[in-house]
């Protein structure tokens, strides 16, 4: 069996839990695009694991893989490594790998990144993270990938073809090109390249033969559909393809081979950084929801953006994704509001849309239409089935599936992996 699940909305949706979640059921979880411009955070018990790169499938059996469409800071996977280990589960290239064609972001790709944010007048909201430039550099096949990590000769004959033109754009940008060719910074990579040599593997025969033997992969995708570098509110949009269809691209399975894909959905909606977001909260009632969800960005620390449940942008999603089923989380934050509202259409200048509009800045003079149904004031924390749900909290379930025409699979009423039961 083959499944993918992606974010529904702009990221933040809660992937990482639902991973974790269904990871027992899976041989194998493969993270397949995004860089560490991610953050999942898996919480069990009184443990709470923040990453950014390992897929979250980390504390089972599952095997867990970084595929070749991801962009990877070898650093910071190794630090993720690390981190775990300290904390008693270890990481050994029988329990994880990474594919050889995966694109390493170099130094220079940060600073690429930071000096052209600081020049622009309108900012995108990027994190810093080199995350962009590293997805160019592969597709002008200027890529350095995990297997010219292996060696200092093959790294150094690398860096020596790419060098001119890297150092020449950090020069018109303002920046010190000394960082493309730094003796201590080419020394840390070949370092790191040593220790990540043992987990290179071949992503895609892997899963293709996985499958053939009847074993269960999940796809685990980052960030969110509108932030799909294509189909997303360009410009304020990651650098990889978020949608389910992305999973097969990137990892290199045929898209026969699909069996269900799972939409994540938040109750409400967040976002991170700029971009339109029609239903955006900017009195109390979005601070209210911001501290009851603890809305603060896993990767970078910003508050998120918090507005009612969009209903136009989820059924794009559900068109970009063909999603069989959904996942609704942090149903218990919508405790104590009254009305709860749902954005069923925008209003265009004059004109009812249900669905969003195209272009970019259409979607942010979008004003919401808002249908109302009545909130609830029992704290849902403690519930173990959709049968306990409170009359009011069940109404608001049943009717985000039916408007969504996707059947809700799961129900999220806190951050613990048991307070996720079926529906």
């Amino acid at each position: 069996m083959f499944t993918i699940i992606t974010g529904s909305q702009f990221g933040d949706e809660g992937k990482g839990k639902i991973v974790d979640l269904m990871s027992k059921d899976y041989d194998l979880v493969v993270r397949f695009q995004g860089g560490n411009n991610a953050g999942h955070t898996v919480k069990v018990g009184d443990d709470v694991y923040k990453l950014h790169l390992i897929p979250s499938g980390f504390l089972l059996d599952s095997r867990v893989l970084i595929g070749p469409g991801t962009v990877v800071d070898p650093g910071v996977l190794l630090e993720e490594v690390d981190m775990l280990s300290a904390g008693g589960i270890d990481l050994p290239p029988e329990k994880m790998g990474i594919d050889a064609k995966t694109s390493i972001i170099m130094p220079y790709h940060i600073e690429l990144d930071v000096l052209r944010e600081s020049k622009r007048t309108e900012k995108i909201g990027t994190t810093g993270r080199g995350i962009g430039f590293a997805y160019i550099d592969k597709v002008a096949r200027d890529e350095v990938r995990m297997a010219d990590l292996t060696s200092s000769e093959r790294l150094m004959k690398r860096l020596s073809e790419l060098a001119a033109s890297k150092e020449a754009a950090i020069r018109d940008l303002g920046g010190d090109p000394g960082i493309v060719m730094d003796e201590g910074l080419i020394e840390k990579y070949v370092q790191l390249g040593e220790r990540m040599a043992p987990y290179i593997t071949d992503v895609s025969y892997e899963v293709n033969k996985a499958l053939d033997d009847g074993k269960n992969v999940l796809a685990e995708g980052a960030q969110g559909t509108h932030l799909d570098v294509i189909h997303g509110t360009q410009k304020f949009v990651t650098s990889s393809c978020t949608i389910a269809g992305s999973a097969c691209a990137n990892i290199g399975v045929g898209p026969t081979r699909v069996d269900s894909v799972l939409g994540i959905v938040k109750a409400y909606i967040t976002r991170v950084g700029e971009g339109p977001m029609p239903t955006e909260l900017f009195d109390d009632l979005g601070k209210q929801i911001q501290e009851a969800g603890g809305e603060i960005g896993t990767t970078t620390g910003r508050s998120r953006r918090c507005g009612w449940f969009d209903l136009p942008l989820l059924k794009k999603a559900i068109y970009l994704n063909g999603y069989t089923s959904i996942a609704l989380t942090k149903l218990d934050v919508l405790l104590d509001l009254e009305p709860i509202k749902v954005c069923v259409a925008y209003d265009l200048n004059g004109k009812v849309l249900d669905y969003p509009p195209e272009d970019t800045a259409d979607l942010a003079a979008c004003k919401p239409v808002y249908q109302e149904l009545p909130g609830w004031d029992d704290d849902l924390t403690g519930v173990q089935s959709f049968d306990d749900l409170p009359p009011a909290a069940k109404d608001y379930v049943l009717y985000l599936e039916d408007k969504m025409g996707v059947p809700v699979e799961f129900i999220s009423v806190g951050p613990a992996r048991d307070q996720t039961f079926r529906k």
